[in-house]
């Protein structure tokens, strides 16, 4: 039941220096230097990093791809796929294909992942409009299923449904209300294609109606410079914006760059993980595709510390900043009351340990838990 971690240097996501972490079951319950508590579980890792498990809240967990025929969908994500990449919290979504796909298949993977060792979430809808739901209102699934907090849909992009503005307005005060009822985030996880129209028409709603800017969540905004600067836009605002990561760092870097720090807190990243990538023509014909890795998050902040950034500044971007976002006020953080969500890194930066709620699922660079058919 209770487990020790000895001598890490522990940023929480703020560096709090070398310390240890006493948990108990699934949560943290002491952080202080020198811990003496009897417990058969003693984990001693002097030099050692110790960061908050990460949060992706953008992976197509029962499977994605499928735009180059039946034969280029994606498999289920894998339990060690997520903890190769440190993740510690997923948040399953569907793509392109709601033919061969169903939010029933996501849920069900979704709380297998949960028997399986980690926290899990999901979103109902797809790219499409009307959503696809399970309840047949996507009002009921985000207010009575638990692991539900908000739809997909795909906009400024060749696949999108073509929403009309008042059809948007309706689905934003749908997710609101049934927010408010589940006590949960409510979010529209906006797919953002490389359309010219950018996002004119979120923008455009945003001043003709009260609905809380905090219910949209554009992601892949760094597509293309349009987006990009609608992005910018909505932040200033208020809103959240999220980044694809685990590709192109150097792009990255500009982008960031060209963000007002004091805006971080509202960035995230996630990896868009098990979904497939594609290029097309500029006839719309399939070029190229590939399937997304899930360790982008954390490649993508160790690449940021290689390159000189601090690792208090890129953590967020994966842990609390995520955590805020989706109102999941129990995670994102290495403190007292928390869930016990940790990494070890070494002092590489490379992943040593993972702990998801309490439990050893990585140590020693070893993946101690698998997947049930894995």
């Amino acid at each position: 039941m209770f487990k020790l971690i000895k001598n890490v240097e522990i940023y929480n996501p703020r560096y709090i220096g070398k310390n240890d972490i006493l948990i108990c079951g699934e949560k943290i319950v002491k952080i202080a230097p020198n811990i003496d508590f009897p417990c058969d579980c003693i984990i001693n890792k002097s030099g050692f990093i110790a960061i908050p498990g990460i949060i992706d809240q953008h992976i197509h967990i029962s499977g994605g791809g499928g735009e180059g025929g039946f034969s280029t969908r994606t498999k289920e994500v894998g339990l060690s796929d997520l903890i190769k990449g440190g993740i510690t919290t997923v948040v399953g979504l569907l793509g392109t294909d709601s033919i061969t796909q169903s939010v029933e298949r996501l849920l069900a993977k979704a709380k297998a992942l949960k028997m399986e060792g980690i926290s899990a979430y999901c979103l109902t809808g797809s790219y499409h409009y009307p959503s696809l739901t399970i309840t047949g209102s996507v009002m009921k699934d985000i207010a009575f299923i638990e692991e539900i907090i908000g739809v997909k849909l795909a906009l400024s992009d060749h696949r999108e449904p073509h929403i009309t503005s008042t059809e948007l307005k309706k689905l934003a005060s749908d997710v609101r209300i049934a927010s408010m009822l589940g006590n949960k985030v409510g979010i529209i996880t906006l797919h953002m294609g490389d359309d010219k129209k950018g996002l004119e028409m979120i923008l455009s709603i945003l001043k003709e109606t009260s609905i809380p800017i905090h219910h949209f969540r554009p992601t892949h905004v760094t597509r293309c410079e349009k987006l990009f600067s609608d992005s910018l836009k909505f932040l200033s605002l208020g809103g959240y914006i999220d980044i694809t990561v685990g590709k192109n760092y150097d792009e990255l870097m500009t982008h960031l760059t060209c963000i007002d720090t004091s805006l971080y807190s509202h960035v995230t990243f996630s990896s868009d993980g098990n979904g497939s990538f594609s290029k097309y023509d500029k006839y719309g014909n399939i070029e190229k595709y590939g399937v997304q890795s899930c360790d982008g998050i954390l490649k993508t902040i160790q690449y940021l510390v290689r390159k000189g950034y601090n690792l208090e500044e890129c953590l967020p971007f994966g842990t609390s900043n995520v955590s805020s976002a989706l109102n999941l006020t129990f995670k994102g953080y290495i403190d007292i009351g928390k869930d016990a969500d940790i990494l070890l890194l070494d002092d590489e930066y490379e992943l040593d340990s993972v702990i998801a709620k309490g439990q050893i699922l990585m140590s020693n660079k070893e993946i101690i838990v698998y997947g049930t058919y894995e």
